[in-house]
């Protein structure tokens, strides 16, 4: 009786590394094409506080970390990359960012993920 004790709980552990490891335990994401696991990789192994994950017909996604200073951080992740290609930021609406060059609006749309990370959703006129 002690074996299978011994032998559960072992199979419990091996389980329940298996899903940490492979990010299992977040929620999922609104792209097909990625996993959970495979989005924060990109993210880690980028040398920029933003990464692409996806490209989606006329929208690219993005990660970004949100910390412990909620989305705030993450907008201003957001602004930086975007200003770095010559956008203007004009205004914040809710979970969205209104960016204008030369005339042209480009929309950012932010959604908390999970509790370190945020999802960005950008028109794909962004370059």
């Amino acid at each position: 009786m002690k074996k299978i004790g011994v032998i559960s709980g072992l199979f419990i552990a091996v389980i329940a590394v298996f899903i940490l490891i492979n990010k299992l335990h977040y929620p999922s994401l609104p792209i097909d094409d990625i996993s959970s696991k495979e989005a924060i990789d990109k993210l880690k192994e980028s040398d920029s506080e933003i990464a692409e994950i996806a490209v989606e017909g006329d929208s690219i996604w993005y990660i970004t970390r949100s910390e412990n200073e909620g989305i705030s951080i993450a907008d201003e992740n957001i602004k930086q990359m975007v200003v770095s290609n010559g956008w203007e930021f004009k205004q914040k609406d809710g979970g969205g960012m209104l960016f204008e060059k030369d005339g042209e609006k480009l929309i950012g749309t932010t959604q908390m993920w999970t509790k370190n990370y945020v999802l960005v959703k950008i028109s794909n006129n962004l370059k």
